[in-house]
Order: structure tokens, then C-alpha cells, then sequence
């Protein structure tokens, strides 16, 4: 049975590196870092003192009054939206044929900490009324779908730091089988607070390189030691192919194919041989009717971390075979990002959107000394040029839990 094709029409970000795509965009090309010290003198206590903050404040572009009912997830999802919706050329849709998945891996869990110190110093009576409508992990979700009128349906998958790519797949099923003829897809995390940095500190799951903020999230580098937070979203706008031709909309790329597996191995460690991850690149490229040789770049999960970075490289080989895994180009754009938990798939997504777009792919920084047990050609010191013609690209996100998710996308 043929399926719908589905094609993305418009993208939306806010980021450590800039307040929209552009800006995104052109600090992937010049290999910025968006990482710094952080601000606030709690960091003091802990043994990491950095993190990726948004590069624009959510009060830069949102009403005070608003801000206050909204948990800083859904304010990031706004205004990711906004600037997608715009992109895309605000299409019109019949409110009952547009649709929402928008995720987070672990919800509004600022509201939740704040107001609880907020009813343990001062009493119930000054919690905020919002509490339950701003710390709800579906509460982005909600606020796209109230903003847009959206009335196909509101989702919002948690699958921890797969969350956004799940979001964007299953966007892309929900076109297929009828139910929406534009979907608003994507993700959202704002988890920087003293417990969540201390909780996966005591994983050891954190750089500690806090003599070089810049320079300590490094996929593939020998000298890596873990990953480093950020937060942000990303949202972008998928139609039916035919909906988009009828309306004359600028067309960035395919939305071509999905792959969902899960290691079922450990709650945080992936599978060592990445077995699950190679089924969910095969998966995805059956789905999307694509050859190994089609693949010509992969925007990794690549986190940082000692083990995730080579395990998942061997996936890629695995998935794609020799011959076509040793021509494909792979990248990782959290080592400028940081890791936007939630949010990290549907950023990367748009970044795989304008590699192919654009015909670039940005270049890994922070690579002194590649691990040598890296089965792939990693792309680095300067963007490379995206092959011409009928090209696809990969982009692969995995989470606690063994929850892995990779999105085909094929040059439009």
C-alpha cells in the first residue's frame, strides 16, 4: 500500500546558540559554542558550574502576563512554533485537519520544584493556581494546540532524550493515516536547576570540565567525560505532500521514513553492540524506501559520554553495511549545543532539514584527538559539502529506558 508522503514546510528553534533557526543555523556552520558558565551562584555547590542556556530570554519575545501561566517548557515551544508557523506561511487549515505532537522528556519539572518551595515557605494559599496546567509533561503539547486551534489531536510522547524525535515520527504517522493534513512537531526541555544537574552529576553522566565550558562537550574526542545540559526547543511543521502543492508552500525536505525499536538492555545504558539502534536506521530506511548507499549524512545522537559516542558509530556500520558506511558523512551538533534532553531531536532534526536544504553539513567541534575506535568518517574542523542529488540524511535519537527513534529525511 503506497504510503502519503510527508514533507516539512517549516521550522522554528530556540536554542544556546540563537533565538530562531537563522541564528541556529549560521552558529552550526561557524562552529560556535553555546555553552557557558552559569549565571547563578548555586552552581557554586556542585561539581559542574556550566550549562547551555537559551541564547534569548522567553520574556524577549512573550508577555509578562503570559509568561507568568506557563512553565518555561511552553514557553519555548511557543515560540518555537511561532517562528515554524510563520516560516511555513501560516497555513490554512481546517482546525479539525491540523494536529500536535509536541514533547518533553521530563515535563515542567521547574514549576514543580519552584512551587513546592513556594508551599513549604509561605503556605498552600500562595501556590499558583497554574501549578497543575504549567507542570503537566503535555503541557507544551497543550499550549501549541490552544495557540494554533488545533483540534486533530495534541500528543506529547515522553521517551527522555528521544522524546522530540518520537514527536516528529509520529507527526509523520499521523499524516500517513489520515488524520491531519499539517501536524506542529517537535520538542521542548528546560531542565537547568541545581537537582537535575546534581542527579545526573551523581550519575557521572556530566563533563566536569569546568576550566573550558566551550570546549567539554566533545563527541568521539578521546579525552570526553560526559555530556553537558542545555535546553531549548524545536519545532517544525509537516504536511501531507498535496496539501503543501495545493497551497504553493515552500518545501524544505521529505519527511521520508521512521524507525522505532528499544534495546530493552538497561534503564540508562544503551545496548553495547547497538543492535536496537542499527534496527531503528533499517527501520527507518525500509520505511522510507531508501538503499544504505542513499544515506549521505547522519546527524548522530552523539552525546559526549565515553561509551554512548563509539557504540553508536558501530550501529551505523551495522545498519548501513561497509560500503555505504564508509562514504556517509556524521556529525554532531550537540558538541556546540550541549544536550537539549527532550528537546534534542527535534533541533537536530532541523539541523538534518538544512544540511540537506542548504547542501552543508556542519562540522563537530571540539575534537582534539578522535577515539580511534570510531567506525565512522566524522566530520570536523569546517563544514563539508552535501552531496548533489537525490540525497538522504539521518537523524538518530536514543533515551533512558533503551528508547530509540531514527528519521529519514530525503532531499525534496
Amino acid at each position: 500500500m503506497s504510503k502519503t508522503d510527508v514533507v516539512v514546510t517549516g521550522l522554528g528553534a530556540t536554542t544556546p546558540l540563537g533565538g530562531d533557526v537563522a541564528t541556529t543555523w549560521s552558529a552550526l556552520l561557524d562552529g560556535r559554542s553555546g555553552i557557558s558558565m552559569l549565571p547563578e551562584e548555586w552552581h557554586e555547590s556542585l561539581p559542574v558550574h556550566f550549562a547551555g542556556r537559551i541564547a534569548q530570554e522567553p520574556s524577549e519575545k512573550l508577555p509578562r502576563p503570559r509568561l507568568r501561566r506557563l512553565d518555561r517548557t511552553q514557553q519555548f515551544s511557543l515560540i518555537a512554533a511561532q517562528e515554524a508557523w510563520e516560516d511555513a506561511g501560516t497555513p490554512e487549515v481546517d482546525p479539525v485537519r491540523l494536529g500536535v505532537v509536541v514533547s518533553s522528556g521530563i515535563g515542567g519539572i521547574l514549576t514543580i520544584l519552584e512551587q513546592y518551595d513556594t508551599f513549604r515557605e509561605k503556605g498552600w494559599k500562595r501556590v499558583s493556581p497554574f501549578t497543575v496546567p504549567m507542570l503537566m509533561p503535555n503541557s507544551p503539547a497543550a499550549a501549541v494546540a490552544l495557540e494554533y486551534s488545533a483540534r486533530a489531536g495534541a500528543h506529547a510522547p515522553v521517551s527522555a532524550c528521544a522524546s522530540s524525535a518520537e514527536a516528529v515520527a509520529d507527526a509523520v504517522e499521523m499524516i500517513r493515516a489520515g488524520r491531519a493534513d499539517v501536524v506542529i512537531a517537535g520538542g521542548t526541555e528546560a531542565a537547568i536547576h541545581p537537582l537535575n544537574i546534581a542527579s545526573f552529576a551523581s550519575m557521572r553522566a556530566l563533563s566536569t570540565r569546568n576550566d573550558d565550558p566551550e570546549g567539554a562537550s566533545r563527541p568521539w574526542d578521546q579525552a570526553r567525560d560526559g555530556f553537558v545540559m542545555g535546553e531549548g526547543a524545536g519545532i517544525l511543521i509537516l504536511e501531507s505532500a498535496e496539501h503543501a502543492a495545493k497551497r504553493g508552500a515552500r518545501v524544505y525536505a521529505r519527511a521520508a521514513g521512521v524507525g522505532y525499536t528499544d534495546d530493552a538492555y538497561d534503564i540508562v545504558q544503551p545496548d553495547p553492540e547497538g543492535r536496537g539502534q542499527a534496527r531503528a536506521i533499517t527501520e527507518a530506511l525500509k520505511d522510507a524506501d531508501l538503499k544504505p548507499d542513499d544515506v549521505k549524512h547522519v546527524n548522530a545522537h552523539a552525546t559526549s559520554t565515553p561509551t554512548g559516542d563509539v557504540g553508536e558509530t558501530r550501529a551505523i556500520r551495522t545498519a548501513l553495511g561497509d560500503a555505504a558506511a564508509d562514504s556517509v558523512r556524521v556529525t554532531s551538533t550537540k558538541s556546540m549545543t550541549g544536550h537539549l534532553l527532550g528537546g534534542a531531536g527535534a533541533v537536530e532534526s532541523i539541523a538534518t532539514v538544512k544540511a540537506l536544504y542548504d547542501g552543508v553539513i556542519p562540522a563537530t567541534i571540539n575534537i582534539d584527538e578522535l577515539d580511534p575506535e570510531t567506525a565512522v568518517d566524522i566530520v570536523r574542523g569546517k563544514p563539508e559539502e552535501m552531496p548533489a542529488g537525490d540525497v538522504a540524511a539521518l537523524n538518530e535519537s536514543f533515551g533512558f529506558g533503551g528508547h530509540n527513534i531514527a528519521l529519514a529525511f530525503k532531499r525534496a
